[in-house]
């Protein structure tokens, strides 16, 4: 079986990057395709594999000003000669998902979460751009959005990363999915004892990507109003705003693995008060057997069982935070980490190879019934005939 594994950009190793390679694990005679591509993560995440890259991978600082090259993608995507393969897997955040396929092939999506800054975070987007920007992207976005419903047309199977994420498949393609949540690599995060003298120790704790939408200003805002301490672990562009609400506050940028691990081990708790698609730092947490404190809608809904793996409050607030931290205080010497970790064995690796492999097969298998139904239909018909 000839395989293609179809990716959006990979320009960074982030969540979507690590369930590419999970992906391409399972298929390790796959050839990979991307809109853009850094050649060295290519070849650090991929040794030894095909890599083929679309018409933007020429363009001017393509690597740099991707996202301005964003209306070319649709037509780069279809360049992709996808002929002579059996299975094309796309993984879908960014436009992945609209190459043409044989008309044999079976196609399925993985798909981390429709085009955000298309549907839901739109109007967010737009608020935040300049008069300029927003000229431009009224008409390329209500386009794009046309060719991001018709390109889902062509997928036969969609899989996506939590319930949230099928929802939102279900409410802008009216397309349903399968369930398959992201692995995490507990052999990184394991429950191990806490550090005597940690700079983590009685500290609360911020880990992501320092960009609005994740909402740290909430975290550091309830921290500094109940006097708590907070060690945040991340860059962004709301760097230097954050620093400047005056949280009991370390900012360390980007750490290492052995670093994260001793943070998730140490701490009190993980504060995460964004609502995101799935979040594997919640799960990396947990698996480390630290609590987490989280927005209750998204994909936390998926993976924090409320009062068990810690606390879940509703309403996205610097008093929605507050009132988390005092509850989640109140519970604290009930919570048991090693039940927590245990808990987060549910997302790894082996059990996402089982579920993302039963996904593909149950989707060949019902291309296989519909490719045959035609000929039963016939079959009743010379029949009945007799």
């Amino acid at each position: 079986m000839r395989v293609a594994i179809v990716h959006y950009w990979l320009l960074a190793e982030r969540g979507g990057e690590k369930v590419l390679q999970a992906i391409a694990n399972l298929y390790p005679q796959a050839d990979l395709f991307f809109c853009v591509a850094d050649t060295d993560i290519a070849n650090r995440l991929f040794p030894g594999r095909r890599v083929h890259t679309s018409l933007v991978q020429r363009l001017p600082f393509s690597k740099r000003l991707y996202q301005f090259y964003l209306p070319l993608m649709p037509l780069a995507l279809e360049q992709f000669d996808l002929q002579g393969y059996d299975l094309v897997i796309s993984s879908e955040s960014g436009p992945a998902k609209g190459v043409i396929v044989p008309p044999d092939a079976l196609h399925v999506c993985y798909c981390h979460s429709p085009m955000r800054y298309l549907w839901d975070h739109y109007h967010h987007y737009m608020d935040d751009a300049g008069s300029l920007a927003r000229f431009a992207m009224a008409p390329m976005f209500h386009r794009l959005r046309q060719w991001d419903v018709t390109s889902a047309a062509r997928v036969d199977a969609f899989a996506a990363n939590s319930r949230f994420v099928r929802k939102r498949i279900r409410k802008y393609y009216r397309r349903d999915a399968d369930v398959v949540h992201p692995p995490v690599d507990l052999n990184q995060f394991a429950l191990r004892q806490r550090t005597p003298g940690s700079a983590f120790a009685d500290a609360y704790l911020w880990v992501g990507q320092l960009t609005a939408y994740k909402r740290p200003e909430l975290a550091l805002q309830a921290c500094r109003e109940l006097g708590r301490r907070i060690v945040v672990i991340g860059t962004g562009e709301q760097e230097a705003r954050l620093q400047s609400i005056g949280a009991d506050a370390v900012f360390l940028g980007r750490v290492d693995g052995d670093q994260l691990a001793e943070a998730y081990a140490n701490a009190r708790a993980l504060i995460f008060p964004g609502e995101e698609d799935f979040g594997i730092t919640p799960v990396e947490a947990m698996a480390s057997g630290l609590p987490v404190i989280a927005y209750g809608k998204g994909g936390a809904l998926d993976t924090v069982a409320d009062g068990e793996s810690g606390v879940l409050f509703d309403t996205q607030s610097v008093d929605g935070v507050c009132r988390a931290i005092r509850r989640f205080e109140d519970l604290e010497a009930r919570l048991d980490r090693r039940r927590i970790a245990d808990g987060a064995r549910t997302f790894d690796h082996e059990n996402f190879n089982r579920s993302f492999l039963q996904f593909v097969a149950h989707a060949q298998q019902r291309q296989k019934n519909n490719e045959t139904a035609p000929l039963a239909a016939q079959a009743i018909c010379r029949h009945s005939d007799r």
